[in-house]
């Protein structure tokens, strides 16, 4: 019962934070501080359920893109789209060969939330003021890319921060048109990283995951991040990032005095 309570935590813990700009990868890091380590297989896996949900929002919109490549507006978009995956899947390809793992202490976390932070205040005061442009440009594309990979490489940063936040310093002004770009290049990259995590371990013969626990911390993942990403959406028409920036410095110090003070 204790390990369906675990699981349960920690579907909620990414479905919440995957798409808020406060590091899933983080806090399920520090989750799992106290409620035991996962592998790379399950962390991944949940947040493949986080990026279900994003694709049951964005359904119209993914059909839309689908359906409108005779379009050269739809066409052009898709294609950034593209650009962007192909980045973090060839950088992240070669990330993984270099032997990167997940930390084990928290400091690095804790360093890379307070980091994030001030990088959405200064975002939030570059961007103030100016005037609405929706339209991705070709470098926001490839920078979106990059900046996964540069969140992969460091828990705690926050994909949806880096991403969201390059592409508005980058000239795409609007949040919902930054937001909504940095969720749909989302969608590919993760359920490819999940992929391909579960190939390598099908490969090397590694498998030990509850799969009856994972499907129960999938589930929970997808529910709560729908629930997330829905309000999230409502919620950036009328206000900027800044209390997720605050909240991120907090949880940084915080950490950062916790452990001095052990």
């Amino acid at each position: 019962m204790n390990e369906i309570l675990n699981v349960i935590l920690l579907g909620l813990i990414e479905g919440i934070t995957e798409f808020l700009p406060i590091s899933s990868t983080g806090h399920l890091l520090i989750a799992e501080h106290w409620l035991g380590a996962r592998s790379d297989l399950f962390n991944i896996a949940i947040q493949a359920g986080a990026i279900l949900a994003v694709c049951l929002i964005y359904r119209e919109r993914l059909w839309q893109l689908a359906t409108g490549l005779n379009n050269k507006e739809q066409r052009d978009y898709a294609a950034k789209l593209l650009l962007a995956f192909g980045i973090t899947a060839v950088l992240g390809l070669a990330v993984s060969k270099l032997g990167f793992k997940l930390p084990t202490t928290l400091t690095p976390i804790a360093w890379a939330l307070v980091i994030g932070g001030a990088w959405i205040l200064l975002a939030e005061k570059l961007v103030a003021n100016k005037a609405e442009v929706t339209a991705i440009a070709w470098h926001t594309a490839a920078l979106v890319g990059l900046l996964q990979v540069l969140a992969g490489v460091f828990p705690g940063t926050s994909r949806s921060a880096a991403t969201i936040f390059v592409a508005l310093l980058a000239g795409t002004t609007s949040r919902a048109a930054a937001t909504e770009f940095a969720f749909l290049v989302g969608i590919p990259t993760m359920f490819a990283a999940s992929a391909y995590e579960l190939l390598k371990t099908l490969k090397q013969g590694q498998v030990h995951e509850d799969w009856n626990l994972l499907g129960i911390a999938f589930a929970v993942s997808c529910v709560t991040a729908f629930v997330v990403v829905k309000w999230l959406l409502g919620y950036i028409r009328t206000h900027t990032f800044t209390a997720f920036a605050w909240y991120r410095i907090a949880l940084g110090l915080a950490l950062l005095i916790g452990m001095a003070a052990t």
